[in-house]
């Protein structure tokens, strides 16, 4: 595994800029605002714009099936933790709707209005509320699998290493089975150097210490899943063996690269009843 060249910009550009890789990264976006809208609007049963937290970024949307205490996934978006929101991410809930899980989409704020630590706190609160509220909406609260994407893998990866019983004295220890990370980014030495993210992510030494789940112990409880798209860029295909190798197969049992998927058309395979991804997410649901 080839080392990220930290003393290069210009190659960390090349690397981490998805939308510059991906010729029609724009037009795979507003698809996916489009087709969001259009599960909005045909989702009979959905709660929007519920307050998780006390900060207006902190809300969170809920897609709930037929299923009574169905299991429930919670859907981190990406975008480098400074773009997108849950509304451009809604496309991801109807498929898993149909086979009797519960979706919650969080947003949160974004840098560099906030740092990446203050991200992690949120999504912190947008679990525990989840455990704590979800039952309410039809969701089983003890079978709660997470899945991320990008900037949201990171986030759902912290997540496992949270301690949960410092949050809170009525929270379980792990309050979610596993998480599926899609092109998540674990080791953010490099993206704290990469000159078109810098300015926005405002990142420290000690910031990149505190948020690189890859050099954190190996988690006690709950699987991680890592992958990624074989079209990526070395760099994301590195971050998806670092944590594997880093927390070794026990905790990352599967380390997988989905076949002819870019950093965008990767969720193809999530949202896609016979995609790989999909099925990784509802064995995390305990459906498959």
């Amino acid at each position: 595994m080839n080392r990220p060249r930290l003393d290069d910009p210009a190659w960390l550009d090349t690397q981490y800029n998805n939308r510059a890789r991906v010729a029609n990264a724009q037009a795979i976006l507003n698809r996916w605002a489009e087709a969001s809208a259009l599960a909005r609007e045909r989702s009979p049963r959905k709660v929007l714009d519920v307050r998780y937290g006390d900060s207006p970024a902190e809300t969170l949307d809920i897609f709930p099936t037929e299923q009574p205490n169905a299991p429930v996934l919670v859907f981190v978006h990406g975008g480098y933790w400074r773009s997108l929101d849950k509304s451009d991410h809604s496309f991801v809930a109807p498929a898993f709707v149909a086979d009797g899980a519960t979706v919650v989409v969080p947003n949160y704020a974004l840098c560099p209005a906030v740092t990446i630590e203050a991200i992690c706190l949120q999504i912190v609160r947008a679990v525990a509320w989840t455990w704590r509220h979800v039952a309410e909406h039809g969701g089983d609260p003890s079978r709660i699998a997470l899945a991320g994407h990008s900037a949201g893998g990171h986030l759902v990866a912290m997540m496992l290493s949270c301690r949960w019983k410092m949050v809170a004295d009525d929270l379980p220890p792990q309050p979610v089975s596993g998480a599926l990370a899609i092109s998540g980014l674990y080791d953010l030495e490099p993206v704290r150097l990469t000159p078109f993210l810098k300015d926005d992510l405002r990142l420290t030494p000690q910031q990149v210490s505190r948020a690189s789940p890859a050099f954190f112990p190996r988690p006690k409880a709950g699987r991680l899943y890592a992958t990624v798209g074989a079209d990526e860029s070395d760099e994301f295909l590195r971050h998806n063996q670092l944590i594997r190798d880093q927390w070794g197969p026990t905790a990352v049992p599967v380390c997988e690269t989905v076949p002819r998927a870019d950093h965008f058309t990767v969720l193809e395979s999530l949202v896609d009843p016979a995609g790989r991804l999909h099925e990784l997410a509802l064995r995390l649901l305990n459906l498959r």
